[in-house]
């Protein structure tokens, strides 16, 4: 297991006082986008616990995204326990 200390520009969520989670959850967003905010805003109302990377401006998460989604640029992309759960929000998926 390879530890990553979080640079300045992540954002971790905290979970709100008695939630619980027991998984990672990893969101790659962009500035400015509505369904990422929407995914925050899911995950917040939940009290899961998520590390927000910004696929935008940071190459290095972007390629980490990519390497998840299969070079699929759409965000939010959500990663569960290192696994790639999807890109996009809402039903049908957009972003």
């Amino acid at each position: 297991m390879v530890l990553r200390s979080l640079r300045p520009k992540t954002k971790v969520r905290r979970p709100k006082p008695g939630g619980k989670s027991t998984l990672s959850l990893v969101i790659y967003t962009k500035p400015g986008c509505p369904y990422c905010q929407q995914a925050r805003d899911y995950y917040n109302s939940k009290g899961i616990p998520f590390i927000d990377y910004d696929a935008q401006t940071d190459r290095a998460r972007r390629a980490e995204m990519f390497k998840y989604s299969g070079g699929d640029p759409t965000v939010p992309c959500i990663v569960e326990d290192g696994k790639y759960k999807g890109s996009g929000w809402g039903n049908p998926p957009r972003g």
